[in-house]
């Protein structure tokens, strides 16, 4: 009762003192200068405010502490802004730390990407990573930085770089930074991931394309929302789309279907994805097209015959072992075999999602990766099935812990607004982004320059894979086959480390061994 009354008290008197201020000002107008009435725009103001909170119920802060509650508010508001730039250190920020962004903009501008007197991180503190490097050094060859993907079933196989730019919509991001992408992955002969939103003229401009289709078949769309199969055929044929890729489940939600913010949903993106303008747009969370594991191949292969044989696949994250098993089962059965699957960790990222969709659903990328090769090597696919791996890949460490791991080529989404200027902001959903990268407001989107920003596009690719082949070099591996995940180490307390191949995969393998031993 006693803090009650201090509360009341509190209020009471910010309003006396605010009658009493504009009394002041008031009777010095009136007596001694009549310039002084302008002094008003800010008592009155203020006065008015204070009994607006305190008579308004909906906030019990403001009405206990009117005014002063408003700092609070402006100060919670500019708190992101506030750890980032004055409190945060190199390496504790997430999703991305500051030396992870760091290098992403220094290697997009081409500038000075080293690091001077030592290592920040601590080497004895458990999940310190490292891989251990020959006192052979190797020469790379840059043309084994890619990688063929297509299998027999295949008439059109592709040959991708090992690092391309992940799933991103035009929708959830600008006309300008999916021009960007595109022209600066045609640069730097790499692939786009269209994302589930459909190929538009921004996805066009001659860089090579890896066209999603998610649940909601943007782009290949019926009036009912199914897959129209004359839709997709038309553009599958196109000569950028390179491989066709089916979303099941993305990282940072899933079991979720996507979501386009109404106001994302403009006039041109609601034209190319056949849905109502200026609506919120939530895809399904499952494909109305197929239902079960043989579902899926053969809708695969119906994919794989409309494209006139390019290369398909599909791309999930990991959640009942089961289920992956499942398909496993059904490539045996039905002999229709996916050109590659991409396996996205629960640490993906998306401009809008659940909180306990992005903190607690899907197994990370190491455990899906490595599940996945295992559950491949032990059907005996590994051979013909390519692996991608997505989630928070942006440094040449990065992408060969990947390799190492199963993977044979890498998606980088977030890495890729990081060139193009993206500051983690943390305002995908609001269409407010400061850098013009996820926003479709034309005053911010404007702010982003392609020419400028195609060739940092380029440029941190071609750096990161420098960087990739300097480390293949000092660790002996002269081509992406060579990478092994006996020689990446992690420290899992402070007295042990163990080797990726004894963490990911030498515990399980006798497991796998037994229970697919008729197939091996």
């Amino acid at each position: 009762m006693s803090i009650h009354k201090k509360n009341i008290s509190v209020s009471g008197t910010i309003i006396a003192i605010l009658v009493l201020l504009n009394t002041v000002v008031l009777k010095s107008a009136f007596v001694y200068d009549s310039n002084r009435y302008w002094l008003l725009c800010i008592t009155l103001p203020l006065l008015l405010l204070a009994l607006y909170d305190v008579l308004q119920k909906k906030h019990a802060l403001r009405r206990n502490y009117p005014i002063l509650a408003h700092f609070r508010y402006m100060l919670e508001n500019i708190r992101p802004e506030i750890r980032q730039y004055f409190f945060e250190d190199d390496l504790n920020g997430k999703p991305f730390n500051r030396r992870q962004r760091s290098i992403v903009y220094q290697r997009s501008k081409n500038q000075k990407q080293t690091v001077a007197f030592g290592m920040q991180a601590d080497p004895s503190a458990p999940g310190y990573e490292w891989v251990g490097h020959s006192i052979y050094p190797v020469s790379v060859k840059t043309e084994s930085l890619r990688v063929k993907i297509g299998h027999s079933q295949c008439s059109q196989p592709y040959v991708a770089s090992i690092f391309n730019i992940g799933a991103m919509s035009y929708g959830a991001l600008s006309k300008t930074a999916v021009t960007a992408l595109n022209e600066g992955a045609a640069l730097g002969g790499f692939a786009q991931n269209t994302g589930e939103g459909g190929i538009s003229d921004y996805h066009m401009r001659g860089g090579d394309l890896i066209w999603q289709i998610g649940t909601g078949y943007f782009g290949c769309r019926n009036e009912n929302g199914g897959f129209h199969m004359s839709s997709f055929r038309q553009k599958a044929l196109l000569p950028n789309v390179k491989m066709i890729e089916v979303k099941l489940s993305q990282g940072a939600k899933p079991g979720k279907g996507g979501i386009l913010p109404a106001a994302k949903n403009t006039q041109e993106i609601a034209a190319i994805r056949n849905v109502a303008q200026g609506t919120t747009i939530h895809s399904p969370a499952r494909h109305s097209a197929f239902d079960g594991p043989v579902g899926l191949l053969k809708f695969l292969q119906l994919l794989r015959n409309l494209s006139e044989g390019k290369p398909v696949g599909f791309k999930l994250c990991i959640g009942d072992k089961q289920e992956f098993i499942d398909i496993c089962d059904a490539m045996v059965t039905t002999g229709i075999l996916p050109d590659f699957i991409c396996v996205d960790g629960a640490e993906g990222g998306t401009g809008a999602a659940p909180l306990e969709f992005t903190d607690h659903l899907g197994m990370p990328l190491y455990e899906g990766l490595t599940f996945v090769r295992r559950t491949l090597d032990a059907f005996g696919f590994s051979e013909k099935i390519r692996i991608i791996a997505a989630g928070k890949i942006i440094t040449g460490f990065d992408i060969l812990k990947a390799l190492a791991l199963g993977a044979s080529a890498c998606y980088s989404a977030r890495g890729m607004m990081f060139a193009l200027g993206c500051i983690q902001a943390l305002k995908c959903d609001s269409d407010k982004c400061p850098a013009g990268v996820a926003t479709q407001d034309e005053t911010l989107y404007n702010g982003l320059d392609v020419t400028d920003k195609k060739n940092r596009v380029a440029s941190f690719h071609a750096n990161t894979l420098a960087a990739t082949k300097e480390i293949m070099e000092a660790c002996g591996f002269s081509s992406p086959d060579e990478i092994k995940a006996a020689r990446f180490f992690r420290r899992v307390d402070e007295q042990r480390t163990r080797s990726f191949e004894e963490i990911y995969f030498a515990a399980s393998r006798k497991i796998f061994k037994q229970d697919y031993q008729q197939l091996n």
